[in-house]
């Protein structure tokens, strides 16, 4: 898909969500419930949400506030923050003296993200509005920049990273939940939108990860695997594919291609002090 098909795809699917959030009585969100959802469940179990609006509408894949390690008074940056549990969550762990951002392109998600953080008294967070390619703050602005299940849905994955880099300050940290691939899918089911905003072909290999960290500048990076899918979950998530088969494809064709080829992964690297 072209970059502005891509955005405008992943910008639907996501307003859907928040209007579903914003407005329970409306419909069902688009991405699933995060109850059963198999790249949703689970991921905050034991966490004290500041907010249950924030924690019903998470559509993440991790619990970056978990793997960043952050601390007071430190500046942090969520790259598509949704409603914004992940904002909140780490303004909690970053007071005193710290601030968490939201950067989201959505405005449905902006607000959702604005009335959670109004409901749970949080005064230390900030959401703006803007791309994750084109990040709207000043150089070394940052020391931590954490994404959930974001950078996927990127059509230009070298300039978010590029981006990351370019914000955060000298042995600032990226701490990222994302979905990587682990082996290459044929090119017919990248072009399918529902597996691409289900955060599922968009994906990068895993070892292409690491390899556009370090050339954008970052030192230590590494890919965790987290958690595999396979075919019992690619089952729950068929209806991401709707009617979009690829000509000569079915179903069973497409589940065949995608069985065990991707999974939720802890994303590291640090900026040069």
């Amino acid at each position: 898909m072209a970059q502005q098909d891509t955005h405008a795809a992943v910008r639907d699917r996501y307003a859907t969500a928040a209007r579903a959030a914003l407005d329970p009585d409306t419909a069902s969100a688009c991405c699933g419930d995060t109850a059963t959802d198999p790249i949703t469940i689970g991921l905050y179990e034991g966490t004290d949400s500041p907010s249950d609006s924030a924690l019903a509408a998470s559509l993440g894949c991790g619990n970056p506030t978990a793997l960043a390690d952050l601390s007071p008074g430190e500046d942090v940056l969520d790259l598509g923050s949704g409603g914004g549990l992940d904002v909140l969550l780490s303004a909690r762990r970053v007071a005193p003296g710290g601030t968490a951002y939201g950067l989201d392109m959505t405005d449905e998600m902006l607000e959702l993200a604005r009335r959670n953080q109004a409901e749970a008294g949080i005064d230390n967070a900030s959401f703006l509005r803007g791309m994750i390619e084109e990040i709207p703050m000043e150089d070394a602005s940052v020391d931590v920049v954490i994404s959930n299940c974001v950078i996927n849905l990127s059509p230009d994955k070298d300039a978010v990273i590029r981006e990351a880099h370019r914000v955060l300050r000298p042995s600032g940290r990226f701490a990222v939940s994302d979905v990587v691939l682990l082996r290459e899918i044929p090119d017919a089911l990248r072009g399918i939108v529902g597996l691409w905003t289900g955060c599922v072909s968009g994906s990068l290999l895993d070892t292409d990860y690491v390899t556009k960290l370090t050339a954008a500048g970052f030192a230590d990076a590494s890919v965790e695997v987290t958690r595999r899918f396979e075919r019992t979950d690619l089952e729950d998530m068929s209806g991401l594919i709707g009617d979009e088969l690829p000509q000569g494809w079915t179903l069973e064709g497409v589940l065949d291609a995608l069985d065990g080829s991707f999974a939720s992964a802890f994303v590291r690297a640090r900026k040069a002090a």
